[in-house]
């Protein structure tokens, strides 16, 4: 009996199965080949396996080490490149030598070098187009050695004038960006733009012309800009801008210091630029954050577009400061065109999230950066530091509900830290028995601030943080941080009733001693663990229970370290009464407290009203 013959389909498949056989054969023999250098190229046979190539070695061999090295010296062409660089600082040295020896003046010599460090770069850009592996030597030498030779030559020779010496390192630059931009190579533009930023801080250093320098820096931080578009150049925007503020910091210094020592500020310091320089810089630090969250090329933000808004505030805002009160200035008006800059800033961060991408990228860096500057700017508006605790406070529950609708859970956090550092603010100005700290007119904007903070942290317990968002979903899922809001909420109501306290004793005649001030504090302690660990059995909130608990702790401290050593009479005997009375009803609470939670997520529902 004959074996039927195969149909067509039957030898489409058969074919088109060995077919594949063969490409993956040959894709594993090519990787072989990659791997082991082989110097000839290897023809597989159709329906031949290619022979498995091993090694003679093994691989922890330390002859193995060694080829891999010399592998990956090959493949980035290390010899050459360093053979190269040899060779073009021979020739740079050549003529310094013949400079220095007084061969040729040394303005013919400095010409020799510039014009020596131009071909470079030309080089580099004819290698660049021939896509030659010399290229970035050629662009990089050329780039030093120009911002070396007129550094040099404007120091130490006085044969380069300041302002053609800033305008050559300018030019440089942009050079250097143009081939990067030509040929997609981040090497000359940051070589480039690092030669702008240190070597024009390096001319005249620490006496520089400011303003020129400060067209110096812009120039560097617009050429960081664009290179941070292109791959492996994000670095270099930290590098520029922390060079930056530095030397703006060093401007900043020198004039206040001359202007608080009654002092006419020399004429390289330029007071009368200062200020105008200073906000053009801050002004583009916010736009370049801004350009970079809206033109980024993925997802996610760069760390530095997130931290630059925030950093800008406290630095800008900070240098303007010190220079304004040095010179007598109205510092009033400095704060109230700081907090107008913040509501920008604000209003930024709205925009941010009315272009409805998931999450609000951008907006929470835009909010942080925002109660920053308001931190700073409200209490040399208002005068007073306490006065601008509520408002920020006000600000940051605001934005709390608005980070619900948004979907943002950075938003939301910044809050936390907005909530935070008004309830440590108050607690420093509120601290110790002196008139000052003590007086009748805090109690209002205190208690408004406790208040804002303890329904902030219900609001959290009403409206729990959504699982997208990329903290609480990886880190906190259960928004325990909500739990510092708790404690920040309680402190400040703790300093509150502090002042009314002080206040109370002082209505009443001969009531006023420092024993029954110091031992009414651990009563109000102890009654506050009352209160909360009476509302954390109602409401089997376990966070508000173990908040109760820590105020206990700290009541039992202030009653046997403090009160027990330091006070006698029945002052201490109240405050001993009260840390037992608290013991007593915690016992009763905690002994009755139910070993399971009642309902779901009971532990959650929360808190104080």
């Amino acid at each position: 009996m004959t074996k039927p013959e195969p149909t067509a389909e039957e030898r489409e498949k058969e074919l088109t199965a060995r077919l594949q056989a063969m490409e993956q054969q040959l894709e594993r023999l090519t990787a072989r080949l990659v791997d082991e250098e082989v110097a000839g190229p290897a023809t597989p046979v159709a329906g031949i396996a290619a022979p498995e190539i091993r090694r003679e070695y093994p691989p922890e061999d330390i002859s193995d080490v060694t080829e891999e090295v010399l592998n990956w010296a090959s493949r980035n062409a290390l010899m050459p490149r360093l053979a190269t660089l040899c060779f073009l600082l021979v020739i740079a040295l050549i003529f310094r030598t013949v400079t220095d020896n007084g061969i040729v003046s040394k303005p013919i010599g400095s010409g020799l070098g510039m014009s020596y460090a131009a071909i470079l770069m030309i080089v580099g850009w004819y290698k660049y187009g021939r896509q030659s592996p010399l290229a970035p030597v050629f662009a990089a030498c050329g780039a030093i050695l120009m911002s070396t030779i007129v550094v040099e030559t404007h120091a130490h020779f006085q044969a380069l004038p300041l302002v053609p010496a800033y305008v050559t390192l300018v030019a440089t630059g942009i050079a250097m960006a143009f081939i990067s931009r030509r040929f997609d190579a981040f090497t000359p533009i940051s070589v480039g733009t690092l030669g702008i930023c240190f070597a024009g801080a390096a001319i005249d250093y620490p006496h520089p012309f400011f303003p020129y320098l400060s067209l110096m820096l812009f120039s560097a931080n617009i050429l960081a800009h664009f290179a941070a578009q292109m791959k492996r150049c994000g670095w270099l925007r930290w590098t520029v801008a922390f060079v930056s503020m530095f030397m703006l910091q060093l401007w900043g210094f020198r004039l206040g210091y001359a202007l608080k020592n009654g002092a006419t500020p020399p004429p390289e310091l330029a007071q009368m630029w200062f200020l105008p320089v200073l906000a053009v810089f801050a002004g583009t630090y916010f736009v370049s954050a801004l350009c970079g969250i809206i033109f980024r090329k993925s997802e996610r933000i760069a760390k530095f577009d997130v931290a630059l808004p925030s950093i800008t505030s406290i630095w800008a805002f900070s240098t303007a400061y010190s220079v304004v009160n040095a010179a007598g200035g109205d510092v009033r008006l400095l704060g109230v065109v700081g907090a107008v800059i913040a509501a920008v800033l604000l209003v930024i961060s709205f925009r941010l999230a009315l272009r409805h991408e998931s999450g609000a990228p951008g907006a929470g860096a835009f909010t942080f950066a925002c109660g920053v500057l308001l931190a700073l700017a409200l209490p040399a508006a208002t005068g007073k530091l306490l006065f601008s605790l509520p408002i920020i406070s006000i600000i940051g529950i605001f934005m709390a509900v608005m980070s619900r609708s948004w979907g943002s859970g950075t938003v939301r956090l910044a809050t936390y830290l907005f909530q935070l550092y008004s309830s440590v603010a108050l607690a420093f100005i509120l601290k110790g028995n002196a008139p000052a700290s003590m007086d009748v007119e805090n109690l209002l904007p205190a208690g408004l601030l406790a208040f804002i903070i303890l329904y902030q942290y219900q609001w959290c317990r009403w409206w729990p943080p959504a699982e997208k968002y990329v903290f609480f979903g990886s880190f906190d899922p259960n928004d325990r941080s909500a739990v510092l809001l708790l404690l920040a909420g309680v402190g400040s109501g703790f300093f509150v009733m502090r002042c009314a306290i002080y206040q109370t004793l002082q209505i009443i005649p001969g009531a006023m001693s420092p024993d029954a001030f110091r031992c009414a504090q651990s009563v109000l302690l102890n009654g506050a663990a009352v209160v909360l660990i009476t509302v954390a059995y109602l409401r089997r909130a376990k966070e508000i229970r173990n908040v109760a608990i820590l105020v206990t702790g700290v009541g039992c401290i202030k009653v046997f370290a403090y009160d027990l050593l330091g006070t006698h009479g029945l002052p201490l005997v109240f405050s001993v009464f009260s840390f037992g009375m608290a013991v007593a009803v915690e016992s009763v609470a905690l002994g009755k407290w139910p070993e399971k939670p009642v309902g779901q997520g009971a532990e959650e529902v929360q808190t104080v009203v």
